[in-house]
């Protein structure tokens, strides 16, 4: 038996790389950090038209109806170029939430202008992912009130939040009582937000009381940001090979030292197991298999760890030239501490892990 990408994910890949090359260069990731709302609007705006926002959009809405594996390709692909572009919000939970949590109306409304690239989505989604403090968002009669902290996407038209006990309303940007800060981030490819909710309408997403629903959402971010961590890993270890290969020291390039060479293959190494593991994360998504819960969980754990490694190796291979904006390496280190904390640290994700085996009471 053969488990790997199809002829046309490779072509997806291709085409997606080959998009990312000509229009996110570093540079453009650079301009994001002074200008963010422009930049991400024109990446998006792209993603839209190769038919990549509304990837995960049913057919009958003007999407692709592709996977969640299709979606994992994507995702390795943004990572490895850092792009700052709302994939994971606005592209994979906003509308496999609707798809499988929300009525007719709420599909018809909002899945065709995901498609189109005409709405973006944040998600607020800490009470399901780890709440800090006396942070709280609770509902009371459609209302919401509370604040909730690392809002993904703040400067999105719509957000998805999760309230206490594990219900998801969609509340939009603009509604009255809602107020937006913005939060301080290490990773300047995405930012982060904290909601204030004073009595703000909220329309709630049917299926509420269907916890697997919402449990197999989680597993599906979860799963995408792993995707992204591989993409960033694999960059920054194909960096690493080229500079070593261009970097003389004694009048040698320094790849040819076996302590550089013993770096990259460790790197190699420990990045090429976690792409099956990735792939089969998500096609037991697709499949909706028994331990699809299980494999999410410890997919993100294991990619946070590999993540942290090869960015860490990669910048000794590096030297002094790793922590310089001139080679830009920072941007994928950064990159990868985000997505190994968001959603869930591999600490907490071992121990879900653990309590789905009934190993944790």
């Amino acid at each position: 038996m053969e488990f790997g990408l199809s002829e046309i994910q490779i072509a997806l890949q291709d085409s997606i790389n080959g998009f990312l090359e000509e229009n996110c260069s570093l540079d453009t990731v650079r301009k994001f950090s002074d200008d963010p709302k422009t930049i991400s609007k024109e990446i998006w705006r792209g993603f839209a038209e190769l038919g990549l926002a509304g990837a995960l959009v049913p057919e009958k809405f003007g999407g692709s109806g592709l996977r969640i594996l299709d979606a994992v390709v994507i995702s390795e692909c943004i990572g490895a170029h850092v792009v700052p572009a709302p994939f994971l919000s606005t592209g994979v939970f906003a509308p496999r939430a609707f798809a499988d949590l929300g009525t007719e109306q709420q599909q018809a409304e909002y899945l065709g202008d995901i498609a189109s690239g005409n709405v973006r989505f944040g998600l607020a989604l800490a009470e399901l992912t780890g709440v800090r403090g006396t942070t709280r968002v609770s509902c009371t009669k459609g209302k919401l009130s509370g604040h909730t902290l690392f809002v993904t996407d703040p400067d999105a038209d719509r957000f998805i939040v999760a309230a206490q006990g594990g219900n998801l309303f969609v509340v939009d940007a603009k509604a009255n009582g809602l107020s937006l800060k913005h939060m301080p981030n290490v990773d300047r490819t995405r930012h982060l937000g904290c909601l204030e909710f004073d009595q703000v309408i909220a329309l709630p997403l049917n299926g509420m009381e269907k916890e697997d629903q919402v449990t197999n959402l989680i597993d599906l971010a979860r799963v995408v940001l792993a995707a992204d961590t591989l993409g960033a890993s694999q960059s920054m270890l194909d960096q690493s090979v080229a500079y070593a290969q261009q970097r003389k020291q004694f009048n040698r390039v320094i790849a040819s030292f076996q302590a550089v060479k013993h770096m990259c293959a460790e790197m190699a190494a420990e990045i090429e197991p976690s792409r099956s593991l990735l792939w089969y994360a998500g096609h037991a998504l697709d499949e909706r298999l028994p331990d699809a819960h299980l494999t999410a969980c410890h997919t993100k754990a294991h990619l946070s760890e590999v993540g942290t490694l090869v960015a860490r190796t990669a910048t000794v291979v590096h030297g002094g030239m790793g922590f310089t904006d001139l080679l830009g390496l920072h941007y994928w280190f950064k990159r990868i501490g985000f997505n190994r904390q968001i959603f869930g640290g591999p600490e907490v994700l071992r121990e879900d892990a653990a309590r789905a085996q009934g190993l944790v009471a």
